[in-house]
């Protein structure tokens, strides 16, 4: 007999004694299962909104991100918070959306409403929502400091903040930032219309 019928013989011993225990144990919807890994299923459980200190605890864990490391979505500006770097940016940086694209505008003009008009007010005055529960009006930005103001800085006050704002890089995307932008340069140039 040769060695390959003889291990397909054997196996073919091992299935049928296999399917034979299958159905001599039967099935017992009240039995638990056998464990195979226990360490699976009773694994330490940690509650995530805890206070649990993993250093305490002899955990060795290192839970600071590595050097140099930037979170997703959250790419730096490069310009510091500063007047200076608002300037700085004026000079280098131009608006990648184009006045022409109508999709662009209405998310601008989304980005404007939702984020922007609370404070600016919807066209831009500084009557916003807020002003009248005691916030200190921002400056209307259809003045000529608003108006003579770069893209590069407006997308620098945007992200960085000023004064009184805070930074939205944290809320709305860079893309979003720029298409706001472009939505109040369309309400700057509809109050300077005759």
């Amino acid at each position: 007999m040769k060695q390959s019928t003889m291990w397909i013989m054997f196996l073919g011993l091992v299935l049928l004694g296999l399917v034979a225990l299958n159905f001599g144990l039967g099935i017992d919807p009240e039995r638990r299962n056998y464990e195979f890994l226990p360490n699976m299923v009773d694994s330490v459980a940690f509650d995530a909104q805890s206070d649990f200190d993993l250093v305490q605890a002899g955990v060795p864990v290192d839970l600071r991100p590595p050097e140099g490391s930037i979170p997703r979505g959250f790419l730096p500006l490069g310009y510091p918070a500063t007047p200076e770097g608002a300037l700085l940016a004026a000079a280098e940086l131009k608006n990648p959306v184009d006045p022409e694209d109508a999709a662009a505008m209405a998310r601008g003009n989304e980005v404007f409403v939702t984020y922007c008009a609370v404070c600016h007010g919807p066209g831009g005055k500084g009557d916003g929502a807020v002003t009248l529960r005691g916030v200190p009006p921002p400056p209307s930005l259809l003045l000529p400091h608003a108006v003579d103001m770069r893209d590069g800085q407006m997308f620098h006050v945007i992200s960085m903040g000023q004064a009184n704002m805070p930074s939205y890089a944290s809320q709305v995307s860079r893309l979003d930032r720029w298409r706001a932008i472009r939505y109040v340069r369309t309400l700057q140039q509809e109050a300077t219309r005759p």
